[in-house]
Parts: C-alpha cells; structure tokens; sequence
C-alpha cells in the first residue's frame, strides 16, 4: 500500500521561521545589545527587519520543499532548498514514535510527529512538525505496528464480541506534582536564569535610572532588604512549582505488550513510547531534599537515542514515588525487575579513608594555600573542606550492591542517592582495577556499563573486598552454575 506525496500542514511555515530565529538569536543577540549599547537603534531595527524577511522566505520555501510518503513498510522524506536530502526509514528500523502537542498545535489541531531510529545519528531520524492529529495517528499506526488480517467467515450469523484487554497504569496526582516542584533542583536552574537575565538586562537600563535604584537599595533597612530576598525566594519557589506542573500535568504511564507509554503536559501535550527492548537499566534517584521525605522518582536508561533530542541522559518514568512504593510499582509496570533493598553488600571500613581523601583534596590544598596567603580567611575554605569529608562519609555509607538472580542492583551517591536494577544480558563489560595499595589491602575496583545514549553509562564501584569482586565476577561470566543469591 502506498499513499501520494504529502506537505506538512501551512502551519509548518510558522515552526520554520520560530526555529530559524531561535537558532540566530544566540549569536546576534551580543551584536544587537552592543549596537543598542552605542545608541545604533536605526541600523540594529533595519538589521531586524531585513532578517526577519529572509527568515519568512526561508520557512516558505523550506515547507514547501518538504515532503513526505508513506509506503507499506517505510516512509520517504525529501527535503532541502538548495540541496535536496531524500531520505527512506524502514518501520523496522523504527524504535519509537512520539507525538506532542505546543499550543500553536492544539489551536489548528495538529500534532508533531518524532520518529526515531535505532541509531545514534540524529541525521537518520525524522521529524514531521506540523501535521493532523488524524494524520499523525496514521502514521503512528502504520509505521509502529504490523497489521494482521485475519479471514472473516460472511457465513457466520454471530459477531465475536471483542473484550477489550486491560493493561497496568499509573498516574501523578496534583498533590504528588506540587511536591514533586517544591523538592525539585528547578528553582536552582530558575534562579541561575535569573541572575543570567538580569545581567544581560542590565547592560539595556539607563544609567540614570540604575543608579537612582541602587541607592534606594542602599538606602532601606537591613529588615526591607531581607524581607526582599525572601519575597524573591519565594517567587522563583513558586516558578520552579509551576515549571514542574506544566511540564507533568497529568502524567499518566501505562504499560503494554512491548512498551510503556506516557503521555504528559499542560501546555504541550507529549506522547512517548520506550519499547521495552530498549530499557537497558531502571534507576531510582532520591535528592537530598527528597530523601528525608521518603520520596523519589524513576527514570529508565534506554539503548542508543540523540542526546540532542532530550538533555538528559536518562528518561524519566515517574515523576514522584514513595520510596516504599517503588517495588510495587515495578511488579505492576515493570516485572522484569525487583527491588529489594536489603540485605545489600557495604563497603569494608578500610574504604573509608579513599572516599574522604577523593572528596576533600581539592578544597583541602585550597585551604592550605589561603592560610599561607591571608590566614585570616583560612576558616571560609576549612568549612567546604570540612563539609566535603561529610559528603565523602556519606558516599562511602550509601556505596553498596546486591545480586539478586539474574539482576545486578548498584546502589551509589554523588549528591543524590541513586540505585540502579541492571539485567544480566544487558551488561556490556566488566572490569576489575587495582593499584598497589589496594592489592595491599585486599580491594579492587569494579567497572561495568551498558548502552545508553550516545556513548553508554560505566557503574563503577570503588574499593570493594577482593571476593565480593570475584563473586560479581564469577556472576557476570556464567563460572558458577548454582544461581546466586543474598
């Protein structure tokens, strides 16, 4: 079966032009500032109104010059003004279709379409950015899943009554997301936004009217000041909380024959799929705000994928979970995995003295070197030094791991605690390090990885007892036939 060429709906022109100008602003926003700056206005608004006619040809031609078709079992992209890109994507190829929703999207009923392939090379992937919901449904249908037909019997008088199938699913509350907001590292980011903007904004306010300001700054009460500061921390809070509603507004994850399926977003509705073939490891990650709480969320390392695509390096599962609930939501959403978090193998004590020498050498020579210059300040660097030896203490304490069957759960902390169910058959090496004082005292290092994106991820566990590395060793190469267990 084989459909006609297609555009993508006018709208697209609109998505063109967005990303042409979001890819320049960058680089001619510091040339603007500095021409505003020198009191240019006329050239930069001639400059702007010049760019913006070449970025509107440009998003016309670049929509009209794309098209694409969809065949029996692949779909044909060509595209390119100048030089003309064809492109042909086997649905065998295909790992996954996502379509989201912004809200120019959801005003003209369209959807956009990402599909992506079994690759690391953001080149063989494609993306449709403005068609039909009706359309990118097709699509899905056509290209993510194999049609089979069966015979129908005209003769027969009764109707086969089809029942439909129930699969496990699981949703964020409203109340899960507003904790979710207040425990997220968002605010940080908002804040460094922040401060980013105002000082490119800065540069743009008259001196007259800065320095009017700062002297009424100046000027308030130690108490005005403070009760400012607060009043800033609690609006960039309540920003950080309302990033994380929109952002996972009616988070649902369900869970089918071959894939989960999660579909999230206020403003910009978003439909992913993870087939389960690719789901190399599942990981639990608790923050130091939100593990006090009991609270945590799940992510997924998934095989291969465009970094660019997706900033981070793993894919997010579930917001929000209690920590204790964690096992019941894997029986019911992930059965290929357990949780079972006791009984864990620690770190001898020797291990200790390594993970507080790796954690405070550096603010601990910066220590020594400001007590040298200025003894003064000496107290302002033995403070980070001192709270480095505790991170490092609590590093060493949460540094553990378990084999369970065919299951290898790591369980590590940089900040935040994070625990890792890894499959046997997904490992993809296995390496034992030792220098010449650990061969002294009896320990070694222990380097795994798997797929993930772009490059893979190493757990490596640092300064375990030299048998508890012969028995991961021994479980990772198959040399015992017995089935391990804790």
């Amino acid at each position: 079966m084989m459909y006609e060429p297609k555009r993508l709906h006018p709208a697209g022109m609109i998505f063109n032009l967005f990303q042409g100008i979001r890819q320049s602003i960058v680089g001619l926003l510091p040339i603007a500032i500095v021409a505003v700056g020198n009191g240019e206005w006329l050239y930069v608004l001639l400059a702007a109104a010049i760019l913006l006619v070449l970025f509107i040809v440009f998003s016309v031609l670049a929509w009209y010059r794309y098209t694409y078709q969809l065949e029996e079992d692949q779909i044909r992209i060509e595209q390119g003004i100048f030089i003309r890109k064809k492109r042909t994507i086997s649905k065998h190829r295909i790992q996954s279709i996502d379509l989201s929703q912004n809200i120019i999207h959801r005003i003209f009923g369209l959807t956009k379409v990402q599909i992506e392939t079994a690759g690391s090379d953001h080149r063989i992937d494609a993306a449709l950015s403005a068609v039909t919901m009706e359309e990118g449904q097709l699509l899905h249908k056509q290209l993510k899943y194999n049609k089979q037909s069966e015979p129908v019997n005209e003769d027969s008088e009764q109707e086969e009554v089809v029942v439909p199938e129930h699969y496990p699913q699981r949703k964020v509350s409203v109340k899960q997301l507003l904790i979710a907001g207040s425990t997220s590292a968002s605010f940080g980011i908002i804040l460094g936004l922040f401060g980013l903007v105002f000082s490119d904004l800065e540069s743009l306010i008259p001196d007259r009217f800065y320095n009017q300001a700062t002297d009424w700054v100046v000027s308030q009460a130690v108490q005005v000041l403070i009760a400012f500061g607060i009043l800033t921390f609690i609006l960039l809070w309540c920003f950080g909380i309302l990033q994380t509603l929109i952002q996972y507004w009616n988070f649902t994850i369900t869970r089918y024959e071959k894939e989960l399926f999660i579909t999230r977003g206020l403003l910009e509705k978003k439909q992913s799929t993870i087939p389960l073939k690719r789901i190399q490891a599942v990981g639990i990650k608790q923050s130091v705000i939100r593990q006090p709480l009991g609270f945590a969320i799940m992510y997924v390392e998934i095989a291969s994928g465009e970094i660019g695509q997706n900033q981070e390096m793993h894919t997010l599962i579930f917001p929000l979970i209690r920590k204790k609930h964690v096992a019941a939501f894997l029986q019911e959403l992930l059965p290929e995995y357990t949780y079972q978090p006791d009984k864990l193998t620690k770190l001898p004590n020797k291990a200790l003295p390594y993970y507080l020498f790796r954690s405070a050498i550096i603010p601990l020579i910066a220590t020594i070197t400001v007590a040298f210059l200025s003894f003064e300040f000496a107290w302002i660097p033995l403070i980070i030094t001192i709270a480095a030896c505790i991170l490092g203490y609590i590093q060493f304490r949460s540094t553990a791991y378990k084999i369970e069957g065919e299951q290898l759960l790591v369980q590590k902390r940089t900040t935040s605690k994070d625990t890792v169910l890894i499959q046997h058959k997904k490992l993809q090496s296995f390496q034992r390090k030792q220098h010449i004082l650990h061969r002294k005292q009896n320990l070694a290092t222990m380097d795994t990885a798997i797929l993930s994106k772009f490059m893979g991820r190493h757990f490596i566990l640092r300064e375990l007892r030299e048998q508890d590395l012969d028995l991961l060793a021994d479980w990772y190469s198959y040399q015992k036939n017995k089935p391990f267990s804790e």
